[in-house]
């Protein structure tokens, strides 16, 4: 009988710690905002590309330094862990944010907005988090300020993650997700889950996310056209990659429209960079273009690039013409996908933390995300949250010059995260 009373009271303390630790960030989450926008603007203001986020790192790393966590630095380039240990047994959970910013020019005129200028791919060109991941870090850093004061409160550890080169790292090196697994973050702890979010140009402070594939696997594509140059006066004389690398161009998009079966798969195919030729009077030896495959399901890539080598080899051939392929110059990213059980566990995590304001998403994104390789690892949960500004509709999305956060929103991230760790503890001890 004495064990059984120990066993209800055990119980209720443990759920009494449950509730005081997702009360605790209702009655703090002011003052935590108020740090996320210092730290997001200061983030936001200073960019760093791929691979090269040296003064984000050593930012991050002053600000995990004065929370007093224990950390390491310096992987995958620029990456840092940091573990905040909780008083009460239990999991360990890993948050991961990502670090790097994109090689555009920022049109907004914010007090906060970036000036920073980089050399890219040979032309000079504005750097911004123009994806917010800038909201990413900021609002993980919150989460860690809370935690890390609310110990007593905390069942299990943290594992904070903050990840370079999501965007993908530069030709020829190895970064983000893939190189910090490589590196072996999870070789002495593993975490038991994984949580992650992303801002988008969505309803303000809305939450969403859905079970199984959430993201699209994603790999670039080159072709090289090669012709013979001559005059442009007297295209005879010679062979035009343009011409043909235009009849490519239009017939890759029948590969979906044409030669998959859509009910089976989806896929997306694109060419994003064509270059060739110096003048308008000289038809050129070659050709280059760069395009992205995207698809939720793994076993579609190898049709897909059987498809694209059988074009771009005929279409070619038909103007005389020849080509080289490459694919997956920078490496792949796999399909995200969300651990189903996990995702219906915890959506009502998510639908709390928001007020309500929480969707199941009905069909995943094209877009893709390199947390596909830690959610290969361990059970994930990925989510979205929508940061336009109150009662208005953003028409630029994530990669946009126009990007635009609405630091009023950031508190759903942090209180999703902080309901996703409690839930998901309760659940793990459960």
């Amino acid at each position: 009988m004495k064990n059984v009373f120990l066993f209800i009271f055990c119980l209720l303390s443990f759920n009494l710690v449950a509730n005081d630790l997702k009360s605790q960030i209702d009655e703090d989450i002011q003052g935590v905002m108020t740090k996320v926008v210092e730290w997001r603007h200061h983030l936001h203001e200073y960019p760093e590309l791929s691979n090269r986020e040296y003064q984000t790192a050593e930012y991050i790393k002053e600000k995990l330094e004065g929370l007093g966590l224990e950390f390491n630095s310096g992987i995958a380039y620029t990456g840092l862990t940091a573990f905040i240990r909780g008083d009460n047994p239990g999991p360990l959970i890993a948050l991961r944010a990502d670090m790097d910013a994109l090689p555009v020019t920022e049109k907004l005129n914010l007090p906060f907005s970036s000036k920073q200028v980089t050399t890219y791919q040979g032309r000079e060109v504005g750097v911004m988090h123009a994806c917010g991941h800038d909201a990413h870090m900021a609002v993980l850093l919150g989460v860690a300020e809370f935690l890390s004061k609310n110990t007593d409160k905390l069942n299990g550890d943290i594992m904070l993650i903050f990840q370079p080169a999501e965007e993908g790292s530069p030709e020829g090196e190895e970064g983000g997700a893939e190189l910090m697994l490589k590196e072996g973050i999870f070789d002495e702890e593993k975490p038991d889950v994984i949580f992650g979010m992303h801002v988008t140009n969505a309803p303000h402070g809305i939450v969403v996310t859905k079970p199984g594939p959430m993201m699209a696997s994603s790999e670039a594509f080159r072709i090289k056209v090669l012709g013979k140059q001559t005059h442009g006066s007297r295209p005879w004389g010679g062979i035009d990659p343009v011409v043909a690398a235009a009849d490519i161009v239009t017939t890759l998009q029948t590969i979906v429209s044409r030669r998959l079966n859509i009910l089976d798969s989806q896929a997306v195919i694109t060419v994003g960079i064509i270059q060739g030729g110096t003048r308008n009077n000289i038809i050129p030896d070659e050709v280059f273009m760069e395009g992205t495959i995207r698809t939720f399901d793994e076993s579609y890539r190898d049709k897909i690039h059987e498809e694209i080598t059988t074009v771009a080899t005929n279409v070619a051939s038909a103007h005389n013409a020849e080509v080289e392929i490459q694919f997956a110059p920078y490496g792949s990213y796999p399909v995200t996908i969300n651990d189903p059980e996990l995702t219906k566990q915890l959506m009502p995590s998510l639908a709390n933390a928001s007020n309500g304001k929480f969707f199941e998403m009905p069909v995943p994104r094209t877009g893709a995300e390199d947390f596909s390789f830690f959610a290969q690892q361990v059970p994930g949960l990925y989510f979205f949250i929508g940061v336009n500004p109150e009662n208005q509709d953003s028409p630029f999305t994530n990669h946009s010059p126009y990007f635009y956060v609405d630091d009023d929103a950031l508190d759903a991230g942090v209180k999703s995260f902080v309901h996703l760790v409690q839930d998901y503890s309760e659940i793990y001890n459960n």
